[in-house]
Parts: structure tokens; C-alpha cells; sequence
């Protein structure tokens, strides 16, 4: 795993791995509050953005790198005073493109308050 950018830090995010699941996990706290009681959007987008760069970095051989070339994310309801969760999975991993679907949730994994597809330029060492 590769030391998280600065932006991560700052959300205080952190990873657990779970059997062969990677989660990512953004603490509540001031630094990710939009409106009062609930979650900044950007916040959200960055939790998802990690975990989906995360993903398919881990599933690549040493000395690749990868670089976005679109997200979309659907906000589907406000996060709330709650750790927030996320995972992604590798869709299609292609000699020069990945792509990847990430979902966020806090309490309830079948209720995701984010999800995100993401479009990867992959280089290969």
C-alpha cells in the first residue's frame, strides 16, 4: 500500500482489510462536516476517489501507475454524525484502462449514501 496523499490525511482516512475486502474508512469529525449534522460532498467524492484509486493500484503489478481520466458520483442521501465506509471493485482492468465501481455507506452496507465509476489511465513499469 502506498502512503496516502496529503488530501486522504487530511480527511483522516485510514484502510482495514476485511477477508479479501479493502476498506476504506473516513472518520466523522469537524473536518468533513458540510452542512451541520451531515457530511460534506467533497468529503464523500474523496473517500470514493481513494478507494477506487486504491483498488486498482493493489490489483496492479509494482511500478504501475494510474492516472483519472473521468468520475461520476451519485449522491444518494446525506451522510450523517457516522463513520462512513467504503469499497470498490475492479470492473475491467485493461492494458491501458481500468475501470471501477466504488460504493460509500455508514450503518448499513445495503443502504450506500455515495457510489462512484471511475475511468483510469493505466501505465504499466
Amino acid at each position: 500500500m502506498h502512503p496516502l496523499p496529503p488530501y486522504a490525511e487530511l480527511l483522516g482516512l485510514r484502510t482495514e482489510r476485511r477477508g479479501d475486502e479493502m476498506l476504506w474508512i473516513m472518520p466523522y469529525g469537524d473536518r468533513v462536516i458540510g452542512r451541520p449534522g451531515f457530511l460534506h460532498g467533497g468529503a464523500i467524492a474523496g473517500l470514493l476517489e481513494f478507494a477506487a484509486l486504491g483498488t486498482v493500484q493493489a490489483a496492479l503489478e509494482p511500478g504501475a501507475t494510474v492516472k483519472p481520466i473521468n468520475l461520476s458520483i451519485d449522491f444518494l442521501r446525506g451522510g450523517g454524525e457516522h463513520d462512513t465506509f467504503a469499497s470498490a471493485l475492479v470492473t475491467r482492468l485493461g492494458k491501458r484502462v481500468a475501470n471501477v465501481e466504488a460504493h460509500a455507506w455508514q450503518d448499513d452496507r445495503a443502504r450506500p449514501i455515495a457510489a462512484a465509476r471511475m475511468n483510469l489511465m493505466v501505465r504499466r513499469g
